[in-house]
């Protein structure tokens, strides 16, 4: 696992995550409140290790998925923290086979800290988690980033799919420009 500080009250863990031959990395997204809690945004297969850094930063107080398709390490992420609510969009624990709790309407303690803004015209049902005093967006899966090294099989799935996305995107995303279009889900 790797950590960087983005914000005084914003850290990124990132975990290895391999799949397709290729390592997307697994970013785990923490915003600390003023009072020192923490939300953990997405989770991973956390260690020992990994829990007291969590607690170095604050104190786990919520688990937040963002999106349906952030279930594959959920399982792991509520056995590592079990005592704290977890917050994931409508149909999630159907997803993933662990309760969760809604996460609209945000709980009040984040009121004028973390806000949720539901991005509407996605199937995945994502989520983005805007922490205020850090002016931090942190979105799931609506963006990826990769670095400019990567090359050969990696490079070319990625650029596959950016293509193949923006077509998508276009075609059944965006709002129809008159009447004569319209996206059929």
């Amino acid at each position: 696992m790797n950590e960087r500080r983005i914000a005084d009250d914003v850290m990124l863990m990132s975990f290895p995550w391999r799949t397709l031959g290729i390592d997307f990395r697994r970013n785990v997204t923490l915003l600390r409140l003023a009072d020192g809690r923490v939300v953990v945004h997405s989770t991973a297969r956390f260690t020992e290790q990994d829990i007291a850094a969590i607690r170095r930063f604050g104190e786990p107080s919520w688990l937040v998925e963002a999106t349906l398709m952030h279930d594959t390490f959920a399982k792991e992420g509520r056995k590592a923290l079990p005592n704290i609510p977890y917050l994931a969009p409508d149909g999630f624990a159907k997803a993933s086979g662990v309760q969760t709790d809604s996460l609209l309407p945000p709980p009040r303690d984040w009121d004028s800290e973390i806000d949720v803004l539901r991005i509407d015209g996605v199937r995945m049902n994502e989520h983005a988690l805007f922490h205020r005093w850090s002016r931090t967006l942190v979105v799931a899966d609506l963006f990826f980033s990769f670095p400019e090294e990567t090359s050969g099989w990696p490079r070319f799935f990625f650029a596959t799919c950016h293509a193949s996305a923006a077509i998508v995107w276009n075609q059944f995303f965006l709002p129809p420009t008159d009447n004569s279009r319209q996206a059929r889900f």
